[in-house]
């Protein structure tokens, strides 16, 4: 005779858990664990990209977008590797919250997007988002790292201290 599957009586995650139900310090913690062991001798950026927006999005419950915007030209941002729907081809650092993050080289930690001056919509669904700079081995902007969430105040100052410490360790890589 088998016996029944046990079941959970953890409680459903909040907005301070993810995924797997673990807080997001720990959820940060392994995700950089991974990144390290994956591109450990990697010094490809599009391979470096393309892993981290994987990882990252796999790891944030709420990421509806995940990917990079790279510097292509002054004052201009293109997409690269990403997971999601489709994003947008091109950004004036003048526009969005990713071109304020790469004009400032801060982090833009934004509840509501459509309350954001010039935001763009390149998903219709996005309502919250966090976009971190990214910097290549000798200091200068190589992308931005953005996240967009479906629902409104996804992220917060524990999603800041996270992604500006995977952006930290993918600077090594680019």
């Amino acid at each position: 005779m088998s016996t029944p599957a046990p079941t959970s009586t953890s409680p459903a995650p909040t907005t301070d858990e993810h995924r797997d139900g673990g807080p997001r310090g720990e959820i940060y913690r392994r995700l950089l664990a991974d990144l390290e062991a994956v591109l450990l001798g990697v010094d490809d950026p599009v391979t470096t990209m393309a892993t981290a927006a994987c990882l990252v999005h796999a790891a944030l419950d709420d990421a509806s977008w995940t990917g990079f915007y790279r510097v292509v030209a002054p004052g201009q941002l293109r997409v690269g590797p990403y997971q999601g729907p489709l994003g947008c081809i091109d950004i004036p650092f003048e526009r969005g919250v990713c071109g304020a993050a790469a004009r400032t080289r801060s982090t833009q930690l934004v509840a509501d997007v459509h309350a954001f001056p010039g935001h763009i919509a390149c998903d219709a669904d996005a309502r919250s988002e966090i976009v971190v700079p990214v910097l290549d081995r000798h200091g200068e902007l190589a992308a931005v790292l953005d996240v967009d969430s479906h629902r409104p105040g996804a992220f917060d100052d524990e999603d800041r201290r996270g992604l500006e410490a995977v952006a930290a360790l993918l600077s090594a890589h680019l």
